[in-house]
């Protein structure tokens, strides 16, 4: 492969094209960009690896606003590949991110993409992006939006989880856990948290398959009920129940937590589902868990979190930056990651539709306005970190198999999100937090004086 264009060979295209490449990666680079077959940008460091870009006629569709969504477009349908470390490249839309905050470089680049060749519309086939309708979060478009992702295939999913098939964060209180074991000890240390014992009802708000109400009924005695919106889950889930020979003891129903009216329990857990919930809907949320927990009751929420910033509290910019400056920099940023970058557009199409993170402290803010008390916090961002590599692996191993149950296109999609995702969590961007709520009565909250029972042969 030649180490650039040759003068004979380089069209206007290509040289519209490269200038463009050289404006959206400038500076050190821990890695090449090949345009067809040839090198335009090398390495200046140590190669990590490789962006390929198809051909120069196709850049323009490629980089359209908003970048994310085109990027990851351009990924799964084959537009551009990624050789080599896939979980270095992300720190790549960080870069490029920075230079918006720059008006004359903005201007340059917006230059060189405007001198790139029109390209056509964007073909879609295999799983294709989500539109929904319907008022956000309603039960109705919630059930869409939870089926797309999770109703994918039972064979997909277990080609890279877990045999318990968790599809949240492990707990590895060692760091050099198998998957099998991170899980089994997530599961523990959640029943630990929750006190359960025997006799005690059970409900497992998102229950995915089933793998803690299977788990909390073999091991703790509990009644056990689960809720999901996946129709795949709750078959698979109650057949797995069934084959256990907990039957009776467990049960997964195919319902949305909002439509459990009469019920009651002692203790309530939720995995992994308050990512889908939305912040407007918090106050809902956390008033219909107070209303099904006994008081006495526990609820555990244990949801991904997103990491607040200065910009977040007005009262923390105004002391940090003369406010002219202030707010043309905070204008400029806002504009650049909503219409350009367009942070979350790729997730919202492709992965989890109508998701959103929200701040630990919203959960704790909103739990105590329904009634509920705080009664723990524990942050697991390091063990998602290593459940998510551990699923990648996994699922690069299976690569043939994932595309034939699915498609090459759903393959790469989960790919890209999950390697996105190790990076969100290395990067301490996004963290996953274990809020322990209680339903206290007359100021009792029937807890133990210590939490020293929770890590006891934990490892």
């Amino acid at each position: 492969m030649a180490q650039s264009l040759s003068a004979g060979s380089e069209s206007r295209e290509y040289k519209y094209a490269n200038a463009f490449l050289a404006e959206i990666f400038p500076g050190e680079r821990p890695y090449s960009v090949v345009l067809g077959n040839e090198i335009v940008l090398p390495a200046t460091v140590s190669e990590k690896f490789r962006l390929i870009f198809r051909d120069a006629s196709i850049l323009r569709r490629i980089f359209a606003p908003p970048l994310e969504l085109s990027l990851g477009e351009a990924y799964i349908y084959g537009d551009f590949d990624i050789q080599g470390d896939i979980y270095s490249v992300f720190p790549l839309l960080d870069q490029v991110a920075a230079q918006f905050s720059s008006v004359s470089k903005l201007i340059r680049i917006l230059r060189d993409y405007l001198s790139l060749p029109a390209t056509g519309r964007r073909d879609y086939y295999g799983r294709g992006p989500l539109e929904l309708h319907g008022r956000v979060h309603s039960i109705e478009r919630d059930r869409t939006a939870v089926q797309y992702h999770y109703d994918v295939g039972n064979d997909l999913y277990v080609l890279f989880l877990d045999r318990a098939m968790q599809y949240s964060c492990g707990y590895f209180p060692d760091g050099n856990e198998d998957l099998d074991t991170a899980q089994e000890k997530k599961l523990e240390h959640i029943c630990r948290k929750l006190r359960l014992k025997p006799g005690d009802r059970l409900l497992d708000i998102g229950c995915g398959w089933g793998g803690l109400v299977r788990y909390a009924a073999r091991n703790y005695g509990v009644q056990a009920t689960g809720v999901t919106l996946s129709k795949k889950q709750a078959e698979m889930g109650n057949q797995l129940i069934k084959e256990e020979g907990l039957e009776g003891k467990a049960a997964i129903k195919l319902e949305d937590y909002r439509e459990l009216k009469s019920e009651s329990f002692d203790k309530i857990v939720s995995v992994g589902m308050f990512e889908h919930v939305g912040r407007s809907h918090l106050p809902e949320y956390f008033s219909h868990a107070y209303r099904l927990l006994e008081p006495g009751g526990l609820f555990l929420n244990h949801g991904i979190s997103t990491r607040s910033l200065p910009v977040d509290f007005p009262e923390i910019r105004r002391r940090t930056l003369p406010e002219k400056r202030r707010r043309k920099i905070f204008d400029l940023n806002k504009w650049a990651n909503s219409k350009i970058l367009g942070v979350g557009t790729f997730s919202q199409k492709y992965v989890f539709p109508d998701g959103e993170l929200v701040m630990v402290s919203d959960a704790g803010l909103f739990g105590e306005a329904a009634g509920l008390e705080v009664r723990d916090v524990e942050n697991l961002r390091e063990h998602y970190t290593l459940t998510i590599r551990n699923w990648i692996n996994r699922l690069e191993m299976h690569r043939q198999e994932a595309e034939r149950v699915s498609s090459a296109v759903t393959y790469r999609t989960w790919r890209l999100y999950l390697a996105s995702s190790v990076y969100g969590f290395e990067s301490g961007q996004i963290s996953v937090n274990q809020t322990l709520f209680s339903k206290s009565t007359a100021g009792k909250s029937r807890l133990p004086m210590s939490r020293s029972d929770l890590y006891i042969d934990h490892g």
